[in-house]
């Protein structure tokens, strides 16, 4: 009996070291558009929680919550992540960002690729966020003036652009600054510009035919979260219109796109790891500023250039971060 006792105690200890171990474990919650991007860049995300002492499995929870490219699900999921009480929620673009900030007044929220949180109404200012939410910016109206210069080195003859974006995407007020900002750039590099709106994959063939009809020469693709999940389809109509064209995340590159220019996610999700261990570890959002990509990354595909007739200019080639053959 007293053999069959002490038996019991050691196997039955394990399990409750667990127990206890995973109610003292700190939970962060992830909302983000789309588990394709998120598969790829959450070992950045893991590795920086792991610099801080925070081991996923030991020390620290991760609950994923995925809108598939559709932006009226994060108000549900963000809801999700506020009823399992987690510690911190990490929002991924603005749709999301804005969903966790109605959810909850006083969980943290450190959002990341958000084009202008100042805009989008997130935060206060860049240097004190105020409230409960913090994080990085991804500074997407100030990169619009790249991708065309881009487009005009790889396209030298090129006068008309077309523009592709997805209203609503960063926001309302920040969609107005980085159109307004893509005007401005149209103006200084001499090409015009031809804005093209589409709302859903339904509107790709009506959007295509017109920048047809209007002899674009090239394309630049705005952030979106629905244009994101449906890259396949844009970048295999990109090709079909022989359109040169420069998307903001380098998937759309590795989806078969020309070339992408944009902030290196992955050192975002990174440093995005930071900020939650600060405030696993006590500091308050509205005290850590809001900071701006310090990595940008370049990528070709020079297969896809192949196809359209194009070279790339050596200059270009020597600056891209990865050339993809």
């Amino acid at each position: 009996m007293f053999l069959g006792t002490v038996a019991g105690g050691i196997l039955a200890a394990p399990l409750v070291g667990e127990a206890q171990q995973t109610a003292e474990s700190a939970r962060v919650g992830l909302l983000s558009t789309n588990q394709a991007r998120g598969l790829r860049l959450i070992e950045p995300f893991r590795q920086g929680l792991r610099d801080f002492g925070y081991v996923e499995g030991r020390s620290v929870v991760l609950e994923f919550r995925n809108a598939e490219g559709k932006r009226e699900r994060f108000p549900m999921l963000a809801a999700e992540l506020v009823a399992l009480k987690v510690d911190v929620i990490v929002a991924t673009g603005t749709p999301a960002a804005l969903a966790a900030k109605q959810a909850t007044a006083t969980i943290p929220i450190v959002f990341l690729a958000v084009s202008d949180p100042v805009e989008s109404g997130l935060v206060t200012s860049l240097a004190r966020p105020g409230g409960n939410v913090t994080g990085l910016s991804n500074v997407a109206p100030q990169l619009v003036g790249k991708g065309l210069e881009l487009l005009k080195q790889t396209v030298p003859g090129v006068s008309r652009v077309a523009v592709l974006w997805e209203p609503g995407a960063t926001g309302e007020r920040a969609d107005r600054a980085t159109l307004a900002e893509a005007e401005v750039a149209g103006r200084v590099l001499g090409v015009q510009l031809q804005f093209v709106e589409v709302r859903g994959p339904a509107d790709f063939d009506r959007a295509f035919s017109d920048m047809t009809k209007r002899r674009a020469g090239a394309l630049t693709v705005f952030p979106g979260a629905m244009l994101f999940g449906e890259r396949k389809q844009l970048t295999e109509l990109a090709a079909k219109n022989r359109l040169a064209t420069v998307y903001p995340w380098r998937e759309y590159v590795d989806a078969g796109g020309l070339m992408s220019y944009g902030p290196d996610l992955a050192d975002s999700y990174r440093r995005a790891a930071g900020y939650v261990a600060k405030i696993l570890k006590g500091a308050k959002p509205a005290d850590l500023p809001v900071e701006q990509p310090t990595k940008f990354e370049l990528v070709i595909n020079l297969k896809t250039a192949k196809a359209l007739g194009l070279t790339i200019p050596p200059s270009l080639l020597a600056r891209a971060d990865e050339v993809i053959q």
